[in-house]
């Protein structure tokens, strides 16, 4: 996978206006990648099982990247984080944690569940299009992401 492959990149957030945010913050940055969106934790499972709402593996691929608010209804993107690095499956998935909370006992919970980044939310759009850039440059351009097959993660 280069730079230029698409990817395809969910976010968890039961915001739908952070959803809108960060869709127009990926188009500012000219970040061509099929972006997905779920807004709950279990919404989050059920894309990554093919359950419930989302039974078209071609229609809910699997994610390269998984951008994961923390407090949303119902199952929290805590417990997702638990289960999906809990899970063989998916543990590879790089989770990027983008949520408002700036607490310190959240920031070392959320890497002690295994979360790959932790980005508190910025403050106003043009903030939040420096933060996807960065986000894009760091794990598009410069980080290698795990192939993977249509059942898991290939075996590298």
């Amino acid at each position: 996978m280069t730079s230029h492959d698409p990817i395809t990149i969910l976010m968890a957030d039961d915001d739908p206006d952070d959803q809108i945010l960060v869709r127009d913050a990926f188009a500012v940055n000219r970040l061509a990648h099929n972006l997905q969106f779920v807004d709950s934790g279990q919404d989050l499972m059920d894309y990554l099982d093919h359950q419930g709402r989302f039974p078209n593996p071609a229609l809910s691929p699997r994610p390269d990247i998984i951008l994961l608010d923390l407090n949303m209804p119902g199952m929290d993107g805590r417990e997702a984080l638990d289960a999906i690095k809990s899970d063989p499956r998916f543990r590879t998935i790089p989770i990027v944690v983008l949520t408002t909370s700036s607490e310190e006992k959240d920031i070392r919970s959320m890497y002690d569940l295994g979360a790959n980044s932790y980005i508190v939310k910025p403050m106003g759009f043009e903030a939040l299009v420096r933060a996807i850039a960065s986000l894009g440059s760091y794990w598009l351009d410069i980080v290698r992401l795990p192939l993977h097959s249509a059942d898991g993660p290939a075996g590298r």
